[in-house]
């Protein structure tokens, strides 16, 4: 009797990792989808965009706004399908490739990692726009904020690797914004984020 509890104890055990990691890889899928939908939506964004700029037509402006509103739906809902994620998971089930190797985090620290793209390019912009204003020079590297690296900086990460994904996101806003243009990014109500293409290519993660 002793040895049939052992092994329904055991089964049952092993049945709950199985629904366990299925509902984690279920979630991690779910949350990568909306990553790419996200990231369409940007795309489709700035295509709009670039037709009303090209044509100012009023019909144009209409169809950006709205493929705006989309792609700012899209982001809400990535970060919604994160915060599940966050709840439902804190294993290490993401590797991070840079200059030849993989780092290891979880997915609060690929959403951190993300952020730390994105806050660069919003604090990049806004400084290449201050230098062009008061004729500062073009000059990433001589930014404090540049050298640093850690503005919005989080110890669940790597300080070395968060920094190193601020200043790459910060390269691309600085030139974007002492250039007045939007090569690496786009513009939201009143704040500028970086484009999802130019994110995904700066930051590659692979699942285990």
């Amino acid at each position: 009797m002793k040895l049939f509890k052992l092994k329904t104890a055991v089964l049952g055990s092993a049945l709950g990792l199985l629904t366990i990691v299925g509902a984690t890889s279920a979630g991690a899928q779910n949350r990568n989808e909306e990553y790419r939908e996200w990231q369409r939506a940007q795309q489709q964004a700035q295509e709009e965009l670039r037709d009303y700029k090209r044509t100012g037509n009023r019909s144009d402006y209409r169809d950006y706004q709205q493929a705006q509103k989309r792609a700012q739906q899209e982001y809400r809902e990535y970060q919604r399908s994160n915060r599940v994620g966050y709840n439902n998971s804190r294993n290490g089930n993401y590797r991070v490739y840079r200059n030849g190797s993989y780092y290891q985090t979880d997915s609060r620290g690929a959403e951190l990692l993300r952020q730390a793209v994105n806050s660069g390019y919003q604090q990049g912009y806004n400084q290449g726009q201050n230098d062009r204003r008061y004729s500062r020079g073009n000059d990433y590297n001589g930014n404090n904020v540049y050298r640093s690296g850690t503005y919005g900086y989080q110890s669940y990460v790597d300080r070395n690797q968060y920094q190193y994904y601020f200043q790459q996101g910060f390269q691309r806003g600085y030139e974007d914004g002492f250039n007045s243009r939007n090569q690496y990014g786009y513009r939201s109500n009143n704040s500028v984020n970086i484009l999802g293409t130019i994110l995904n290519s700066i930051l590659s993660f692979t699942q285990n």
